[in-house]
């Protein structure tokens, strides 16, 4: 499985090793491994240690509350961390997507440019929360620019990464997508009840 790390919209972030994070691991991770006795009987593979801090940090995202620890630890073989300085800008209005992110720790504004062009705050993305997701579908241009208000850590799932989970694991990459759909009507619902305030004022 080759990972493809190399993306021009990341390049102004820091890539993380999950080996140097310090992160909480959860009950079910405990569980998931057994024992430490069982932990020595049956070493980790190389790697295995990186991917089972990932998916301890990644547990808590709303996006994969549904999917069993067995699913998150798979899906974070696919997934790289990064850093972003405060002001960092994640990507820009009409840049091609290839990724989506999880911001772990920190905040994020999503900002998008009105008739004037002038940048207005759409929404604040905090920890747990996803943004970036129609990228993963459809691959068109970002329809808003997203930029570090405070130094954050992000979990990032390339599309291309994506395309190799629906030829690795095509029932995990079904999962994914359903909660992408899921994540995005929710939205679209959100927004036609903002437009119909609007609207009736």
């Amino acid at each position: 499985m080759a990972l493809n790390t190399e993306k021009s919209s990341l390049a102004s972030l820091e890539l993380l090793e999950p080996g140097k994070l310090r992160a909480e691991f959860p009950e079910r991770r405990q569980q998931a491994l057994g024992t430490a006795q069982e932990r020595r009987q049956h070493p980790q593979q190389p790697g295995t240690a990186s991917s089972d801090r990932i998916a301890a940090m990644l547990e808590n995202a709303q996006m994969f509350k549904d999917l069993e620890w067995a699913q998150i630890e798979a899906l974070s073989g696919y997934i790289q961390l990064y850093r972003a300085a405060p002001g960092a800008v994640l990507f820009r209005e009409g840049d091609k997507g290839d990724f989506m992110c999880i911001v772990l720790e920190g905040k994020l504004e999503v900002r998008k440019e009105d008739n004037q062009h002038v940048d207005k705050v759409v929404t604040t993305v905090f920890p747990g929360r996803s943004l970036g997701e129609m990228t993963i579908v459809d691959g068109e241009p970002r329809s808003a620019t997203a930029v570090a208000v405070a130094s954050s850590t992000l979990a990032v799932l390339t599309q291309e990464n994506f395309l190799l989970i629906m030829r690795d694991k095509p029932a995990l990459s079904a999962k994914l997508l359903l909660k992408i759909a899921q994540l995005l009507s929710q939205r679209l619902r959100l927004t036609s009840g903002i437009l119909v305030d609007y609207l009736e004022n």
